[in-house]
């Protein structure tokens, strides 16, 4: 029994008819195309990563911020 993988079964949903084609190992006829969503996707996930990174070293400036406000109405108080 051959296993069924979980992009086996997106497949199918997406077109049955695509996910039978896969099964009988014929490649499709629109390589070019399927190339240019493979490099689409890649860049949105750089621009994902690059958007958490971002987040984070807001973060970590606002929170330096934060810290310099304290020490220096600490500093005034004393």
């Amino acid at each position: 029994m051959k296993i069924v993988r979980a992009s086996e079964i997106g497949t199918y949903l997406y077109c049955a008819r695509a996910w039978w084609y896969q099964r009988q190992g014929l490649d499709s006829s629109h390589q070019a195309e399927m190339s240019a969503g493979t490099e689409l996707h890649r860049q949105h996930g750089r621009t994902v990563i690059a958007a958490g990174l971002t987040q984070t070293l807001a973060l970590i400036f606002l929170l330096a911020a934060l810290l310099l406000v304290v020490a220096y109405c600490t500093a005034r108080l004393l």
